[in-house]
């Protein structure tokens, strides 16, 4: 997967873009930001250390410093090439550092929140509920920890991650699936929410209020899911 993610690092927001605006009606930056937007449902902009685990080119953390400037963000990635690009950015208050998938390099009780967007479909099967756990392990008594994923239920997600060079033999989770592995991690689900249910183009844009009345049913692009740690 490094070496995968790598090879793409410089010109993975363009090709990203290209193999989904025609389908989803926006770029990959917009994805990036309406995370950042739910994140803000539920979080205030105050000193909070958060983690994020599968930070890619750093595209998200432009977002988040602008929606929370009080908090200090670390984002960890296993391809070396898209860290480097992402420090290359100088986002205020935050720090880019490599990892190897397996273990998170802090230690135990570090962060307030940890973001993870877009990552468990592409980790092995048999690795999903170590790195899980690993979350767990780096999360404070009572932090939180935001999980991003495609939903497998609808057919345009399908569609994207079958067509995307980056999503190749990839293994989408169900949120039931994906609440399991927090749960045996010792987490607390506080929701589960979907989220994408309409094409982003101008002629869906009426559609895109109603949204958030349609959030537990599960046929949005993607969902995600809140939990806690006890």
């Amino acid at each position: 997967m490094e070496q995968n993610f790598d090879q793409f690092a410089k010109d993975y927001r363009s090709t990203h873009t290209k193999s989904i605006k025609a389908v989803s009606g926006a770029d990959s930056f917009y994805f990036a930001q309406h995370k950042i937007n739910e994140l803000a449902r539920f979080e205030k902009n105050s000193p909070q250390k958060l983690l994020d685990l599968g930070c890619g080119d750093g595209a998200t953390e432009s977002y988040i410093s602008i929606q929370f400037p009080s908090f200090s963000v670390t984002g960890i990635d296993i391809s070396k090439e898209s860290i480097a690009i992402a420090n290359k950015k100088e986002i205020p208050g935050c720090n880019f550092l490599w990892f190897d998938g397996v273990s998170i390099p802090f230690a135990e009780n570090t962060f307030q929140i940890v973001f993870v967007a877009g990552v468990l479909h592409h980790v092995p099967l048999s690795q999903r509920q170590n790195l899980v756990n690993e979350i767990a392990r780096v999360l404070q008594p009572g932090g939180r920890l935001y999980l991003f994923e495609h939903n497998p239920y609808n057919p345009l997600t399908r569609y994207l991650v079958n067509t995307c060079v980056f999503d190749e033999g990839v293994q989408l989770l169900k949120a039931k699936e994906a609440a399991m592995l927090l749960k045996n991690a010792g987490l607390k689900i506080s929701d589960n929410r979907y989220v994408i249910f309409f094409p982003r183009g101008r002629f869906f844009k009426w559609l895109h209020k109603t949204e958030s009345m349609l959030a537990h049913i599960p046929f949005g692009g993607q969902y995600y899911i809140r939990a806690s740690k006890l």
